[in-house]
């Protein structure tokens, strides 16, 4: 069988590494069965305990570890006990940033057997793909504080938006409308608010759109966005938006979807210069960590991701198609769908419906 080099595995916080376990079940057999391809994972055990352990979320060559990896299968890192500053902050984040990952993909499909929040949606009448941009806008860390502690404090986040940044990440969801059959994409912006920033996304985007005439495009301000997500999420296709926009809007096409359980993502160097990195939306979970009971199709759904990411599409599209009918047949559901299934139980559904 041909090899695929190394993914680094971080299960992270919370019920994270729960649901990589199943993740990594799933990938095996969908790549062994129907690519005929075996992989390589490598476990690294960065986390808040290992924070706690040694002041650092990764050791000094973290970073270099990563990078001789083609990929990064990673479950959540939060933990109450830590703040995100550092949990969020010199991991997750940096990583995106230094693997120059630009383009967040996050998908929202409405499942057969999965109960929707809205009236009257059909299986499949919900389906979108987000593109969020990955790298800068508003959670790029320029900004500090003043006079700290004091009654005169003032605190100053910097949002930064390069035209470099807005483009490649409008290409990216203009070259995903085009292979999708409705071919069609909308920017969300708040140029009427944000002059300068989302300005530039503005402009940007009626440049871009000219090179792409066989994608139907429109601009839409993020509150009615959100309005629409909730009263005609169908009407979407490709969206693309900011970091933070993005970010706000896919938890909630999660939710409508659903689940945030079913919400995959992919972080992807489209070059493939610096390993991408695949995770749950879903975060550490504490509540419900250590009990069992996590959906780990979102990170299953991320794998699959993956799988598409590192060539291997036979096996991508059987990992989708077996959640598709564990969900559709509903003999397995984890209480955030209504049932009483364990993570492992889904897991082992997933695994035995693959091929």
């Amino acid at each position: 069988m041909a090899v695929v080099p190394n993914v680094a595995v971080i299960g992270g916080d919370g019920i994270g590494p729960e649901v990589i376990d199943q993740a990594i079940r799933a990938a095996d057999a969908a790549a062994r069965r129907l690519d005929r391809t075996e992989l390589r994972w490598t476990k690294l055990p960065w986390s808040t305990a290992y924070y706690k352990q040694t002041g650092r979320m990764l050791p000094a060559d973290g970073w270099d570890t990563l990078a001789g990896h083609d990929a990064v299968l990673f479950g959540a890192v939060g933990d109450p006990s830590v703040p995100d500053k550092v949990t969020v902050h010199e991991l997750l984040l940096p990583m995106r940033r230094r693997f120059d990952q630009y383009v967040n993909l996050r998908p929202a499909y409405l499942f057969a057997g999965v109960p929707c929040p809205l009236a009257n949606k059909q299986p499949g009448q919900i389906d979108m793909l987000v593109y969020r941009e990955n790298t800068e806008g508003e959670y790029a860390p320029v900004g500090g504080h003043l006079y700290p502690g004091t009654e005169h404090e003032v605190a100053v986040q910097t949002g930064v938006f390069t035209r470099r940044g807005c483009e490649r990440i409008l290409r990216a969801a203009f070259d995903a409308a085009r292979t999708r059959p409705r071919k069609t994409l909308t920017s969300i912006t708040k140029s009427n608010a944000q002059v300068y920033g989302l300005g530039l996304w503005d402009e940007t985007f009626a440049a871009v759109r000219k090179d792409y005439p066989d994608v139907t495009s429109s601009s839409l301000l993020v509150d009615a966005a959100a309005m629409d997500f909730v009263r005609k999420p169908e009407v979407f296709d490709v969206v693309v938006a900011s970091n933070l926009f993005g970010d706000i809007l896919t938890d909630l096409s999660a939710a409508v979807t659903g689940s945030i359980g079913l919400a995959s993502s992919a972080n992807i160097n489209p070059t493939k210069k610096y390993p991408s990195m695949f995770e749950p939306v879903h975060g550490s979970a504490p509540d419900i960590a250590g009990k069992g009971i996590a959906n780990p199709l979102a990170a299953v759904l991320s794998a699959a991701l993956m799988l598409d990411h590192l060539g291997l599409a036979a096996g991508a599209k059987g990992v989708r198609d077996a959640v598709a009918k564990v969900l559709a047949e509903g003999t397995v559901r984890t209480p955030d769908l209504g049932g009483t299934g364990t993570t492992t139980q889904m897991g082992d559904a997933v695994v035995a419906a693959i091929g």
